[in-house]
C-alpha cells in the first residue's frame, strides 16, 4: 500500500469516527451549556467552542468539515435538538422548575418559538 492510500484511508477512518464521536457527546454538550436559545451552531462554534472541544474531543475545525460535508440533515438535527430541549423541559418541570417557558429555542440552524417549530417542523415529529 502507497503512502497516499494508507493516508487516504486514515482519512477516510477519521471521517467515519468523528459523525459517531459527535453523535454520542453532544447531548452531554447541550445538557451543559446554558445558551439553548441560540442556534447549536454557533455554540458550537462562536459562544462555546471549548467547552465542544472538552466535551465531544473534537474541534470546530472538525465540526465545520462534517456540516461542509452534508453529514447533518439539517432539518432531522433540528428535529432532535428539540426533542432533547423537550425532553429537559419535562425533566424540569416534573422538579417543580419551568425557566424555558416562552422563549426561543435554539435548534441546530435556526432559533423557533414552539408555535414556530409546530408550524415548520410539525411533519416530522411523532407526537
Amino acid at each position: 500500500m502507497t503512502d497516499a492510500e494508507k493516508e487516504r484511508k486514515s482519512l477516510r477512518k477519521q471521517v467515519q469516527e468523528k459523525p459517531i464521536k459527535f453523535a454520542a457527546r453532544i447531548p452531554v454538550f447541550m445538557y451543559l451549556t446554558d445558551y439553548r436559545e441560540q442556534r447549536l451552531k454557533d455554540v458550537i462554534t462562536k459562544i462555546e467552542p471549548r467547552l465542544f472541544r472538552k466535551v465531544t474531543g473534537l474541534t470546530t475545525a472538525d465540526f465545520e468539515r462534517l456540516v461542509s460535508l452534508g453529514v447533518f440533515n439539517n432539518a432531522l438535527m433540528n428535529d432532535a435538538v428539540w426533542k432533547f430541549w423537550r425532553y429537559e423541559d419535562a425533566s424540569l418541570r416534573y422538579m417543580g422548575v419551568s425557566r424555558h417557558k416562552g422563549l426561543e429555542v435554539g435548534l441546530f440552524d435556526t432559533a423557533l418559538t414552539e408555535d414556530d417549530f409546530k408550524e415548520t417542523f410539525g411533519s416530522l415529529t411523532d407526537d
